[in-house]
């Protein structure tokens, strides 16, 4: 397997911002607080309704009684993980609980502890957060009543609620480009503008930039929108917009498949399926796009195959979102004719869930997994040859591709995802959250360092 010649990060080092030492000693703890705090409503909802039904259902009773114990259950386990976090222990081998990667997890746990790494402040980053979801998992996959559960659904859930004034507004906008649909496709100029417009929606998740864009607006948009853009690339360390786009109107009328590798639930996901929404239905280079989930909970938000089928439902119930006095009866029915569109997109496999397809559940294993990206052939060949055949594979911003290494930050993107490079045609698209950063001039960064600027972290 490829190994970068530069060392991991080191997650004793306290200088970062934030520093691993805090990651283990702030974010995390509240991370599994919010799931103590969650468990513990649901506890009590499920207590008043055991007493309200003992004398009308005593089986429905029981069974709430039993679910209630089990859920102060893994309720004390996850005290227990935050006292161990917080006291450097050793981490414990994941219980087989008969969920995925339990052996891959835990070979890599042995590995750590040859060398002392094995303890919550000395582990890899990247290894202890993924184990760290794996192992959350395990705890509600170990109780009868609790088995696959997600304890950061209606954390999602309330996150997506709150979007729906933007959700509304680029439902107009997309209603509006129906009507230059034949046009948009045989003017390739145009189609780039809004490209652009789309790509960065996506990096930004800024609704903004696609909330004025009737057909009128398309050809101002080719002169303002680039001074838009170029404002805007103050902000991005490595743009190859172009270089992107050059290589999309190759693809035309091929019947492409567009591959996108899914990150955030929510508004984050709506995004994904606006962009993908127009590469289909309004360009000529691709036919059918495939989106690969997690297959469980992770990362507290990203996008699970119950989180994907639920995004359709919510976006077609009127009653989803709360009222908002931006919303007009028009943009409810924008709204609807859009995503029944994508229903109906999903309905004839134009849209598709990799899970769906029938090597999906094996391919779409390797996400959860604590490796790097550029292990994919070795570890999941099945992966690696079905995106070979794509004619873009889209990662939503996971710093898995150049893995949790010091890369000098002028180290070429290709170099840094190693043997994944030329394997397909690739696309990060990435805010800055964490200390790795490749493909950036040295000048650039040390110049963002002089100033202070928190530049790998802040997202900015």
């Amino acid at each position: 397997m490829f190994q970068a010649p530069y060392p991991p990060y080191d997650p004793t080092d306290t200088s970062g911002c934030p520093s691993r030492y805090d990651t283990v000693v702030k974010r995390w703890p509240i991370i599994l607080t919010n799931i103590i705090d969650h468990v513990h409503r649901l506890l009590h909802d499920m207590t008043l309704e055991a007493q309200r039904v003992r004398d009308l259902d005593v089986s429905k009773a029981e069974e709430l009684s039993k679910k209630t114990t089990e859920g102060q259950e893994i309720i004390s386990e996850i005290s227990r993980l935050k006292y161990r976090m917080a006291r450097d222990h050793e981490l414990e081998s994941i219980p087989q609980d008969g969920d995925i990667l339990v052996a891959e997890y835990n070979a890599e746990l042995e590995s750590l502890k040859q060398t002392s790494r094995n303890t919550w402040f000395k582990a890899p980053w990247l290894y202890a957060e993924c184990y760290l979801y794996r192992l959350i998992r395990s705890y509600f996959n170990q109780r009868a009543y609790w088995r696959g559960f997600d304890p950061f659904y209606t954390q999602k859930e309330e996150m997506f609620k709150n979007s729906g004034a933007a959700i509304y507004q680029i439902a107009t906008t997309m209603y509006e480009l129906e009507s230059e649909k034949v046009k948009l496709q045989e003017d390739p100029d145009k189609l780039e503008v809004l490209f652009r417009e789309m790509i960065q929606m996506c990096l930004w998740l800024d609704l903004s930039l696609l909330t004025h864009l009737s057909p009128s607006d398309i050809e101002h948009l080719q002169t303002v929108g680039k001074e838009a853009q170029e404002a805007r690339s103050d902000f991005i360390l490595k743009d190859d917009q172009g270089a992107v786009w050059s290589y999309i109107m190759t693809l035309a009328n091929q019947g492409k498949r567009l591959d996108f590798v899914l990150d955030n639930a929510g508004f984050e996901l709506f995004t994904d399926f606006v962009f993908a929404d127009f590469l289909v239905t309004y360009t000529p280079y691709f036919s059918k796009v495939v989106f690969h989930p997690k297959l469980f909970p992770w990362f507290v938000s990203d996008v699970t195959p119950t989180d994907f089928a639920n995004t359709i439902s919510s976006l077609l119930s009127t009653a989803f979102f709360p009222p908002n006095s931006v919303t007009s009866p028009d943009s409810v029915a924008h709204l609807q004719q859009m995503v029944t569109r994508w229903k109906n997109y999903i309905d004839k496999g134009i849209f598709t869930l990799a899970t769906d397809l029938s090597d999906g559940q094996k391919m779409t294993e390797f996400w959860n997994g604590p490796w790097p990206y550029w292990n994919m052939n070795e570890l999941a060949p099945e992966l690696g040859q079905w995106l070979s055949g794509s004619g873009l594979v889209i990662f939503k911003g996971d710093l898995k591709l150049a893995g949790d290494v010091k890369w000098p930050v002028s180290t070429p993107f290709p170099t840094a995802i190693g043997p994944l490079a030329g394997s397909f045609p690739l696309l990060s698209l990435r805010t800055n959250k964490a200390d790795v950063a490749v493909g950036i001039d040295e000048k650039v960064a040390e110049s963002l360092d002089n100033k202070g600027e928190k530049w790998r972290v802040s997202g900015k």
